[in-house]
């Protein structure tokens, strides 16, 4: 008896040891020379509706970002995207397009690995769950205006949404205060990359388009 529990405790052990390194470590080991973007890198290429944003709440704005430039879209989408974590958006809205069931015809281009090797997608948000749309190709949708509706009274916008209201993005005023902003801003800039069609790093120009 004695030798059979030996012989469970090693092959424990050692199978232990084997997934802690299949795992654990081949994924850092196979990924670790892998280029990773900067957020600067990524905000380089600031997207039209940021300026647009400045022009929509210039008082809001100024008050929370400055002037619209790289430096300013770097610090938004990183709040954004703080934002968007720590108010489990990511349970209901998935970042990941795939390539099954016709979503590209929801959603837009299947997703691409490049899409994800930047600081703004780490950790990643690819999601189980779609309550909301998938966001990953959310860029220029829709307006700035309507995204600012749909924080504070989802069911303004969208009549059947089960999105909960987030009336602490705004002041008494029911005014945008920065939260707000910079979670717009992280949605806008979620797929801005994509240009007619075609899919590109984050912050590199897509062949054929604009950056």
């Amino acid at each position: 008896m004695e030798r059979f529990g030996v012989t469970f405790l090693v092959t424990g052990v050692v199978t232990f040891l084997l997934g802690f390194f299949l795992q654990g470590l081949m994924p850092v080991l196979t990924m670790r020379k892998v280029p990773i973007r900067t957020v600067q890198e990524v905000a380089a290429s600031v997207p039209a509706e940021f300026y647009q944003l400045a022009e929509d709440y210039p008082v809001e704005f100024q008050k929370s970002f400055g002037t619209p430039d790289p430096t300013s879209f770097a610090k938004a989408i990183q709040q954004g995207r703080d934002i968007y974590i720590s108010e489990a958006c990511w349970h209901c809205h998935s970042q990941f397009v795939r390539p099954v069931a016709n979503e590209n015809l929801r959603f837009g281009p299947v997703s691409q690995p490049n899409e994800y090797q930047n600081e703004m997608m780490l950790p990643h948000l690819f999601g189980t769950r779609r309550v909301g749309p998938d966001l990953i190709r959310e860029s220029g949708k829709r307006s700035n205006d309507w995204q600012v509706a749909h924080l504070y009274d989802p069911r303004s916008v969208a009549p059947y949404s089960v999105m909960p209201s987030y009336t602490w993005f705004f002041d008494k005023d029911k005014r945008p205060t920065d939260r707000a902003l910079a979670v717009v801003a992280y949605l806008q800039w979620l797929g801005s990359w994509v240009k007619d069609g075609v899919v590109t790093e984050p912050g590199l120009p897509a062949a054929g388009g604009q950056g």
